[in-house]
């Protein structure tokens, strides 16, 4: 059963595609989540076993999972998931990945790293597109430069959203953004800086976002100062800026929920074709207290093709005792070049002869 694992969630937009890589890697995952009836048709499609519980009971869970050695949780959002999940696989000595973003749920998982070193089990959150590609450039231009202290990364090309992806995003809205500031996470407004960065030779604008990497990268890299970015039409800079006094309402339950129901009767996620052709950007600056710094930009396809390769990619590595035990960061786990070892991804310094560092100054 060595390349067998519990995916969980695994009827999602997103877990389908994992699954159908998983197969196509020769890997044997075992189908789970909460609805019978989708895992079962899904399990047929696919000529895989299959578990249906959902988390509510804790010796459940880690019945469930204690014959697996690894579990990738595809069930968001992750703020619900997680830790039920994780508290079962340390019981059962199994280890743990998941593909979320969520900075309060990352930061979460690194505080359980002793537990899981103690079990003798690896906690790797984040294992899609949050955040594997940009963890991946972070460590890369941490080793460019000695003692940064100040991490910037952006990304353009956020354009295809599945259902659970845009049930997430609504989430987060009505929370507070997030940057870390001296080691120390804070919270800011929705939109709270805008800056100019160079995507391919264009200067576009981007806002503040609460991505991954404001917890992963502190992690992976140790550098105290992090902002992530993201570019949003001008409309949508306009109207975060304007409508944040509307949070309340948009957080409060019976909103959420017809919000989701509007989600599950309107978005399917992207066809095939849609992913095939986008394409993601992402570009990292990195300083030092003395003004010394490192720029570079990463290409990748579509975030749902990538974190299908990724995440597979981790749990196979997982599988086969690559990784550490404890928590570990993408980039901890398997260093700065693991993204490059998927087809589509690219990644050039700015600072290589001929090429165009992007804009350093703020634009508040």
């Amino acid at each position: 059963m060595a390349q067998e694992f519990l995916l969980y969630g695994s009827y999602g937009y997103t877990g389908s595609l994992i699954a159908q890589q998983a197969v196509d890697r020769d890997l044997t995952p075992v189908l789970a989540g909460r609805h019978a009836e989708k895992v079962e048709a899904q399990a047929t499609d696919l000529g895989l076993a299959h578990r249906t519980f959902s988390l509510e009971q804790p010796t459940v869970v880690t019945s469930m999972i204690e014959q697996f050695d690894a579990v990738l949780n595809c069930a968001g959002p992750f703020s619900r998931t997680a830790d039920p999940l994780i508290d079962a696989c340390l019981a059962a000595g199994t280890d743990y990945l998941d593909i979320t973003g969520e900075v309060t749920v990352l930061e979460e998982i690194a505080d359980r790293d002793a537990d899981a070193t103690d079990a003798g089990t690896t906690l790797l959150p984040a294992v899609g597109f949050d955040v594997v590609p940009s963890d991946c450039l972070a460590v890369h231009l941490a080793s460019q430069v000695a003692d940064p202290t100040r991490l910037r990364l952006a990304l353009h090309g956020l354009s295809t959203f599945s259902p659970g992806t845009l049930k997430s995003v609504l989430q987060g809205a009505t929370m507070p953004g997030a940057i870390r500031e001296n080691g120390v996470i804070r919270t800011v407004p929705a939109a709270w800086q805008s800056r100019a960065f160079t995507f391919a030779g264009s200067e576009l604008v981007a806002i503040t976002v609460p991505w991954g990497d404001v917890s992963t990268a502190y992690h992976s890299t140790g550098i105290p100062t992090i902002q992530t970015y993201a570019t949003v039409p001008e409309f949508a800079r306009w109207v975060l800026k304007r409508t944040r006094w509307l949070t309340p309402v948009v957080r409060a339950a019976p909103v959420q929920r017809a919000l989701h129901a509007l989600i599950d009767a309107t978005v399917s996620g992207p066809t095939a074709a849609e992913r095939e052709q986008n394409v993601v950007r992402i570009v990292g600056e990195i300083e030092t207290e003395s003004g010394d710094g490192a720029a570079a930009e990463l290409r990748t396809p579509d975030p749902y093709d990538t974190t299908a390769m990724t995440a597979v990619e981790s749990v196979r590595r997982v599988l086969d005792d690559q990784v550490a035990v404890g928590f570990q960061t993408p980039g901890l786990a398997f260093g700065p070049d693991f993204v490059l070892e998927f087809p589509g991804v690219e990644r050039r310094l700015f600072d290589e002869p001929g090429s165009e560092r992007p804009p350093t100054a703020a634009n508040p």
